[in-house]
């Protein structure tokens, strides 16, 4: 029987991962590790400077859910050296309420946790469906999971790649298909929204909007629009290989 890691950024109990668990369960057994609260934006973050508390929250056949006090990064690490002690057959992070295309997945927990299983040479995908509402349909999603999945188990990713999946908010008959696509080139405008409270400090919350530079139609938030799901490979090497070839003819002396 394969063994199937779970995780994500929402938390332990956020709609998304109870729909992952469901799509997941008739490929293997289950082991879910997740925050116990919400991490939404913690990257690739792990807790160094305080302790790591692990908490038993389901054990049925087949299914053993755990919350942690960490990061979603924490979780996988958790995971691996101290609950399933070893590496599972998959890794699958999410349903990630939101999207996590384009700039977005150098700020994401859920693709970090995706990444770290990658950095483990564990085959690693990480689900986000395009819609923020706690009352979010993930039927289309599940669907979706459930497919990448099957063909992930079969066929294996490269060490250090995982894959990052989004979903757009339509449903099964609406999604025009499976896209394999690149990173639009974007980035955000942050705005800070300023307030006072009662004691009159000052205090911020954080506000933007996402600008495209990149209107390639196989780009991940090109091909969202049109209606499909977008798959792109993400890697942990960050080099830019291009460039470092032009910049080898520079000279330091």
């Amino acid at each position: 029987m394969k063994e199937i890691l779970i995780c994500n950024d929402d938390g332990i109990f956020a709609p998304g991962i109870q729909a992952l668990i469901e799509s997941m369960r008739p490929l293997g057994r289950i082991t879910v590790v997740a925050p116990d609260s919400p991490q939404s934006g913690a990257g690739h973050g792990i807790t160094l400077n305080s302790t790591l508390r692990i908490n038993k929250v389901k054990d049925e056949e087949n299914l053993k859910m755990y919350s942690t006090s960490g990061t979603p990064v924490d979780c996988v690490k958790l995971a691996v050296n101290e609950i399933i002690q070893k590496k599972p057959d998959l890794l699958v992070s999410g349903i990630n309420h939101g999207s996590n295309a384009s700039i977005n997945v150098l700020y994401s927990g859920t693709m970090s946790a995706a990444m770290e299983g990658a950095l483990e040479g564990i085959p690693s995908i990480g689900f986000s469906l395009l819609d923020h509402s706690i009352d979010a349909d993930f039927e289309s999603s599940k669907h979706v999971a459930q497919k990448i999945a099957v063909k992930v188990l079969e066929t294996g990713l490269p060490w250090g790649v995982c894959l990052n999946v989004n979903i757009p908010k339509l449903s099964m008959q609406e999604i025009r298909g499976i896209k394999w696509c690149h990173q639009a080139r974007g980035n955000w405008t942050e705005e800070f929204d300023g307030r006072t409270d009662p004691s009159g400090q000052k205090y911020f919350w954080l506000t933007g909007k996402f600008k495209l530079f990149d209107e390639d139609e196989e780009n991940d938030i090109k091909s969202l629009e049109a209606g499909y799901v977008s798959v792109v490979p993400q890697q942990c090497d960050m080099t830019a290989y291009d460039v470092l070839k032009d910049m080898k003819s520079l000279n330091f002396d």
